[in-house]
């Protein structure tokens, strides 16, 4: 599957499983390296760096910012084969806090 593809797909997920989420899309060019996803929850927010398979390639300065922003809230990359966790972490995160 195409990384679009599965970040549309992901999109959608996290609007289902956190109603009245906003979901935004960030801009690499912006930021080289930032994470694809931020999502805004009540007064919580986590970042998700989405790639369609396990061991996809990553982009300079991906790896930093996932941990920075996790250090700050919730970030984490996400892939079809962890996804089941990551959103369990991100039910941890967005609902009752680290």
């Amino acid at each position: 599957m195409r990384e679009n593809k599965y970040q549309s797909l992901l999109i959608t997920r996290i609007k289902k499983e956190f109603p009245g989420s906003i979901v935004l899309k960030n801009d690499s060019s912006y930021i080289q390296g930032i994470p694809d996803l931020t999502i805004l929850h009540g007064d919580r927010w986590a970042v998700l760096e989405v790639k369609n398979k396990k061991g996809a390639p990553e982009q300079p300065n991906q790896k930093h910012y996932v941990k920075a922003l996790n250090e700050m809230s919730y970030s984490s990359f996400i892939y079809p084969e962890n996804e089941e966790d990551v959103f369990n972490e991100l039910q941890s995160a967005l609902r009752s806090g680290r």
